[in-house]
């Protein structure tokens, strides 16, 4: 039975799929279309991507007005955030934090409109991104990480490490 949490935001949820562990390891579905569904996900996923960060890296926070994101920690710890980017919503440029890691199998649901990004917490992170839209450089939009008005909160132990766009933002 996959558990559902709700976060701040009516749209986005935290999902923790069934996990089955024994002397062995463990094994987990990541995602199942029809169970997910059930549940009230109606997306239609059509990208898969990865990425591989140390600690103190801050990948965000983007955003696309066309695209939602299953998010989840394969290896490592991130604090991983989350930004209602829709003018019209009564949570506009409200934020919220969540402690995602391959240990706790958290996954998190963004809706269409939030900006997303995480802080590495450990040396090896890798982290799987589920898109419900391409990749687009010219729909995509980039909140600095350190916006004033949001004002999120990161618990950096040393200076942030941002690539060269996320760091002009």
């Amino acid at each position: 039975m996959i558990q559902v949490h709700d976060t701040d935001f009516p749209e986005a949820k935290v999902y923790v799929p069934d996990v089955f562990a024994d002397a062995r390891g463990f094994f987990k579905e990541t995602y199942s279309r029809d169970k997910y569904a059930a549940l009230g996900m109606r997306d239609e996923w059509l990208q898969d991507s990865v990425s591989r960060s140390r600690r103190n890296v801050i990948r965000g926070m983007h955003y696309d007005m066309r695209m939602a994101k299953l998010v989840q920690v394969l290896q490592g710890a991130v604090f991983d955030v989350i930004v209602d980017m829709r003018e019209n919503s009564p949570t506009y440029k409200r934020w919220q934090g969540f402690d995602l890691s391959a240990a706790n199998h958290q996954q998190l649901y963004v809706p269409k409109g939030f900006a997303h990004g995480f802080l590495a917490l450990t040396d090896d992170v890798v982290f799987h991104y589920k898109l419900s839209a391409h990749y687009d450089p010219q729909t995509e939009r980039i909140l600095s990480w350190k916006d004033a008005a949001v004002g999120i909160d990161w618990p950096l132990t040393g200076a942030p490490i941002l690539s060269a766009k996320d760091a002009a933002a």
